[in-house]
């Protein structure tokens, strides 16, 4: 029997586990997840990678990432900053355990996964807001013989046959992705809305620095500068997708609409001949494996008030604007871990 089931391994789950090793009083936890190696959902990301958090702001409770706090690390020191941060601070892992259903009865939580099943008293969902890569129906359409593939599986152009590339969506992935390939392709970017650019850095300062020292890294979800920055959303970070578009190294279009065997057809009705598409559309979350009622919406999406659930002892972890814009980042995972586990803590004591 476990005191806390921490489901997901990533930067959530770590930051759950060390507070919950810091507890007043000692935690029987274990921390589960698919994965064979910490730090493997960044390893298989796209090589060329790099946050636009800097440094000093991607960096879990109580060990720092070394390195230049103001230049932006690449995805594979992440990986093994995260792996390290698991040694470093002894934390209970089962890995390459999939968890398949969770239930509970009695006040009890039964995890039942492809190794066994484990009960526990309370449980934290941390395996974060990306499950299923999200690929629009018009896929369908497509000739066998284009390239297709969503951006979490692409790695580099090498795995793209001969020809142009189109990427759809216009997040700072999508944008990433367009620029690494500007260099040895015709590439072409499809986007939904007018494309908001925002400097990765002012005055030799990171954007987070400066995001930090006037309060939008504080702003809570409830307030009025948390409101109007999620209704804004991400922009993109850095201008150098800006300048490929001006050189015309990429091609801008408008929203994708359809897929006619080889061709795309656009929102202002061209049409494009394609030999690549990468789909940068994000992703849909998947909690079908929890069976436990009352804490879903219509949508399927968790019910909960700064990841506290209306079902006693279960929580979520590491899920956008959670509490604050950091909420799902390395940046502010940190702080709403340390309050679920406040929260356990003043439970088990009731």
């Amino acid at each position: 029997m476990l005191d806390v089931a921490i489901i997901g391994a990533g930067q959530a789950g770590l930051a759950m586990g060390y507070w919950l090793s810091k507890s007043q009083t000692p935690k029987k936890f274990l921390i589960i997840d698919k994965v064979s190696r910490v730090g493997e959902v960044w390893r298989k990301r796209y090589d060329s990678l790099v946050l636009f958090t800097p440094r000093a702001y991607s960096s879990l409770p109580e060990l720092t990432l070394v390195g230049n706090v103001h230049e932006f690390p690449a995805k594979d020191e992440i990986a093994d900053y995260l792996e390290n941060y698991a040694i470093h601070f002894n934390l209970p892992l089962q890995l390459e355990t999939e968890v398949q259903k969770v239930e509970e009865e009695k006040d009890v939580f039964s995890i039942y996964t492809n190794n066994g099943t484990f009960l526990s008293k309370q449980v934290v969902v941390a395996s974060g807001p990306f499950h299923t890569p999200f690929i629009p129906a018009i896929n369908k359409n497509l000739n066998p013989d284009i390239s297709s593939i969503h951006s979490s599986e692409y790695k580099n152009s090498s795995q793209l046959q001969t020809g142009n590339v189109l990427i759809v969506g216009g997040g700072n992935s999508g944008a990433q992705i367009t620029a690494e390939l500007s260099d040895s392709r015709e590439v072409h970017l499809s986007v939904g809305q007018k494309i908001r650019y925002f400097p990765l850095t002012i005055f030799k300062k990171s954007s987070f620095w400066w995001f930090d020292k006037i309060g939008i890294l504080k702003a809570t979800n409830d307030s009025w500068v948390g409101e109007k920055v999620r209704e804004t959303g991400d922009p993109i970070f850095g201008f150098d997708l800006k300048k490929l578009v001006e050189e015309g190294k990429v091609h801008l279009h408008p929203r994708t609409l359809s897929i006619n065997s080889k061709s795309v057809k656009f929102a202002d009705n061209k049409e494009l001949d394609v030999q690549n598409i990468i789909w940068a559309t994000g992703f849909k979350a998947d909690y079908r494996w929890i069976h436990i009622e009352g804490i879903m919406n219509e949508a399927g999406m968790p019910i909960h008030n700064r990841g506290i659930t209306n079902k006693k002892g279960f929580y979520f972890l590491g899920l956008p604007w959670l509490h604050k814009r950091g909420s799902s980042l390395l940046l502010g995972v940190g702080e709403d871990a340390e309050f679920i586990a406040q929260i356990i803590e003043s439970e088990n004591k009731m």
